[in-house]
């Protein structure tokens, strides 16, 4: 009898048919911490729902078949007539329809709506992290048009709608809408007062024609835009709408969609006006300022972005070592495996905690008990954002690289999802504002608004006494806050510290007395080597994996 060559021994199962919400400890954890208890069941119920939804095998198909069908320009219909259109398979339709009716554009009219959406924002996108920025934009516009209130009585409840409609008609015809931003141009990029796209003012007050080119365009297919443009009085932002009010299309010209390295069921475009028909958002010549309220909303996204994709590759590799095999044991079972398990964890917890906390200084800074936002967490934000975007989108793709190695040649093969992850880890690093940029904005921060730095010591200076590797990289951290000689060329090197003393400091508050030992002991009291794996061997390590697997 001849021998069975296909009997498949010592393979993990794959990790499906879970909660993707309740099965994460570290991200529970945070939804209970920072939301107010008379909505926390609810919260609880709605995010338990999305996390098995996202943890079925067939969303998941879909995330592969969205990844693997990417959009596809159409310019013109079979007469001649140019329509501009990007068709996408029906599972992104499916996948960006469930992000919608689970609220992740609803968060500004929901109790507690930055951290339930924040929540959601992490579990969603590791189905497919694609549909994450069209979800991302429409949720961020909603800052900039406010400062104009016609137009947010106008379009917020679209924005906000829980209801995904696709057709491209008039947005007051519709029962939800989409928004994109066009920025960058060729010729600026982040220099975005570089911009040479003209805007001339209409008989109709407030209405202008566009006239010019956008390098990046995100989301093209979706109801609206904000853009920068130059009108008479300097750099000014506008709503540039897909379709009219008449029913016609408005002149949004798609010149092709981009070929990138990740994120490829997700449209990006660059398009030409020529005539387009806009509306102004606040006053001529203070674009950037109008528009910074929904960057700044994006830049939290990209943090929460790459949180995701590690929670998702940590619980892959870790899912991983618990069935494999190898010299006479489970693979979560080796001390040198279980470091590199445990460094990886450290690394997500870390990421997720952070981003949670300033998902809940967005709630607090919108309404307070006394009904009036927090000016306190609005300064902290401004200096925590750019903190967090810079160092947690950093640390994404070496999280991402080694949680794939935890797989060996298996993490290497498309159909272990691990490669999708590893295309899509640079992506929030360099979107919204590149690594400079944000260390950039930070001295912005840090010279010009000192409430922001006070904020921000006020929040570590909590977690204060409770450790002392933690109490001496605050010491370090003012010493080196204190020095502004060179401070343009080591602004990274200042950032890395901020962030840093932040996590730990949020670590060492609420997370266990295994896991903030850890951190304070490798990233603050300098105890680490320059790879994962290197965490000190007399740590609890099995402690910070266990509470880093996911319990299908």
């Amino acid at each position: 009898m001849a021998a069975d060559t296909h009997h498949v021994t010592n393979q993990a199962p794959p990790l499906v048919d879970y909660d993707v919400f309740a099965a994460d400890e570290v991200l529970t954890e945070a939804v209970e911490r920072h939301l107010a208890p008379e909505v926390l069941e609810e919260a609880r119920d709605e995010l338990s729902g999305l996390g098995r939804t996202a943890g079925s095998a067939q969303v998941q198909e879909w995330g592969r078949l969205a990844n693997e069908n990417p959009p596809k320009l159409r310019t013109y219909d079979r007469y001649g007539n140019r329509v501009d259109e990007v068709e996408f398979h029906p599972s992104w339709h499916r996948l960006l329809g469930k992000g919608v009716s689970a609220g992740l554009t609803a968060a500004w009219t929901r109790p507690g709506g930055h951290v339930r959406r924040a929540a959601a924002f992490v579990v969603w996108p590791q189905v497919e992290a694609g549909n994450g920025c069209p979800l991302s934009m429409t949720h961020a516009a909603v800052p900039a048009l406010r400062t104009d209130p016609v137009l947010a009585a106008e379009w917020e409840p679209r924005l906000t709608s829980m209801v995904y409609d696709w057709d491209m008609r008039p947005a007051d015809q519709k029962a939800g809408a989409l928004f994109g931003m066009g920025m960058t141009e060729k010729q600026g990029g982040s220099d975005v007062r570089a911009n040479t796209t003209a805007a001339r003012p209409l008989a109709e007050d407030g209405t202008y024609e566009l006239t010019g080119h956008k390098w990046f365009c995100s989301a093209p297919m979706s109801d609206g835009f904000l853009v920068l443009a130059q009108a008479p009085g300097g750099l000014t932002c506008f709503l540039v709408p897909r379709v009219l009010a008449d029913g016609s299309r408005n002149v949004f010209r798609i010149q092709r969609l981009k070929e990138k390295l990740g994120n490829r069921s997700n449209a990006s475009a660059e398009v030409e006006f020529d005539g387009t028909w806009a509306r102004r958002v606040g006053d001529e010549g203070r674009g950037v300022r109008t528009i910074i309220g929904m960057v700044a909303a994006t830049r939290l996204d990209c943090a929460l972005g790459a949180a995701s994709l590690m929670r998702q590759a940590v619980a892959q590799a870790v899912h991983h070592c618990t069935y494999r095999e190898a010299f006479g044991g489970r693979l979560i079972d080796k001390p040198l495996m279980r470091n590199v398990l445990a460094d990886l964890a450290l690394e997500s917890e870390a990421a997720t905690a952070l981003a949670m906390r300033l998902a809940a200084a967005y709630d607090s800074a919108e309404v307070d008990a006394a009904g009036a936002g927090s000016e306190s967490e609005r300064s902290f934000l401004r200096l925590a954002v750019p903190v967090a975007k810079y160092w947690v989108t950093k640390r994404c793709t070496p999280t991402v690289v080694e949680a794939s190695e935890c797989l060996g040649g298996n993490g290497y093969v498309e159909e272990s999802g691990m490669p999708r992850l590893l295309r899509e880890s640079p992506l929030n690093s360099i979107w919204e504002g590149a690594g400079n940029v944000q260390a950039l904005d930070v001295l912005r921060a840090l010279q010009r608004e000192p409430q922001a730095l006070d904020a921000y010591l006020r929040e570590v200076g909590r977690a204060r006494g409770a450790d002392h590797r933690l109490d001496g990289a605050i010491k370090d951290l003012l010493t080196e806050l204190a020095d502004l000689d060179g401070i343009e060329a080591r602004a990274r090197r200042l950032v890395e510290r901020l962030a840093l003393v932040l996590q730990g400091a949020l670590l060492v508050r609420y997370a266990p007395p295994a896991v903030a030992d850890a951190f304070c002991a490798s990233r603050l009291g300098g105890d680490w080597g320059t790879a994962f794996g290197t965490l000190p061997h007399t740590l609890d390590l099995a402690s910070v994996v266990e509470r880093a697997r996911p319990v299908s």
